[in-house]
C-alpha cells in the first residue's frame, strides 16, 4: 500500500515524520486542491491511497467563497480523481460538524449538526458528497491541537476527544494501515480544552470561552474506533 499525503500544515508533518510517507504541498509542488491544472504531480507517486489534509480552517472567517472553494468544491474534484485512478481517499474531517448537536457522545450513526460558521457548514458538506459518490473511502472526525499547548487561556467550558497532534497522527496511521472503511469517530478520552493544556503548558490560565465561538460539547462515541483497531 503506497500513501500520499495532500497538504503539509501541523497534522500534514506530523503524518510524515511518523511514517515517511510521501506528500505534496503548495509549496514543494505547486499543488492547489482548488485548481485542478495543478494535480499532475499526485501522479506521478502511483499511490493506492491519498490522505487528504488541505482544508480552509478558519472558523473566524466569514467568507464563504473560500470555504466553499476548499472545503467542498476541493473535496468533490478529489473525489471524482480517485475514483477515476482506483484510489482510496482517506478525508481528514472534523468534530465540529458535530457542534450544533445539543447532546454529548454523538456516534457516527446520529445526524450532524454543524456549527454556525462556513468551516464547518463546508466540511460537513464535504463528507456528505464523499459518502454519496466516492467508491472507497475513510472519514475521520477528531479535532488537534498543537503541542505544547501555545495560548495563554485553556477553556473549561469547551470538552471534546480532541488531542495534541501527535496522538491524533498515531490513530490515523493505525486507521490507514489497517485499511478500515467508512465514517469514524477519532479521538481519545473526554476531556477539557483546559485538562489538555495543563498537560504540557503549566502557566496556562483557566478560563470561560470569553469569545463564545467554540463547539461547547463535541464529545464524542469512539466504540466503533476502538473495535476496529482492536482487532
Amino acid at each position: 500500500m503506497k500513501v500520499l499525503v495532500l497538504g503539509y500544515g501541523s497534522l500534514g508533518q506530523e503524518i510524515v515524520k511518523q511514517t515517511g510517507w510521501d506528500y505534496i504541498s503548495r509549496k514543494k509542488d505547486g499543488f492547489d486542491i482548488t485548481d485542478t491544472e495543478t494535480w499532475d504531480c499526485i501522479l506521478k507517486y502511483n499511490c493506492d491511497v491519498i490522505i487528504n489534509c488541505v482544508a480552509n480552517t478558519d472558523t473566524y472567517s466569514n467568507d464563504r467563497e473560500s470555504h466553499w472553494k476548499t472545503n467542498f468544491k476541493g473535496v468533490h474534484d478529489l473525489i471524482n480523481f480517485c475514483n477515476e485512478h482506483k484510489i482510496k481517499l482517506v478525508h481528514i474531517s472534523t468534530d465540529y460538524v458535530y457542534g450544533g448537536n445539543k447532546f454529548p457522545n454523538v456516534s457516527e450513526k446520529d445526524v450532524p449538526v454543524h456549527m454556525e460558521n462556513w468551516y464547518s457548514y463546508t466540511k460537513l458538506l464535504g463528507d456528505s458528497q464523499i459518502q454519496l459518490i466516492c467508491e472507497n473511502y475513510l472519514i475521520l472526525r477528531l479535532g488537534h491541537k498543537p503541542k505544547p499547548f501555545p495560548y495563554k487561556y485553556g477553556f473549561t467550558d469547551v470538552i471534546g476527544n480532541f488531542d495534541y497532534t501527535d496522538t491524533i497522527t498515531t490513530l490515523i496511521v493505525k486507521c490507514v494501515e489497517k485499511d478500515i472503511s467508512g465514517v469514524y469517530n477519532l479521538g481519545t478520552e473526554p476531556k477539557t480544552m483546559y485538562e489538555l493544556a495543563t498537560k504540557t503548558n503549566e502557566d496556562v490560565t483557566s478560563s470561560k470561552d470569553f469569545n463564545n465561538k467554540l463547539p461547547k460539547n463535541v464529545t464524542m462515541c469512539l466504540d466503533k474506533l476502538k473495535l476496529s483497531l482492536s482487532v
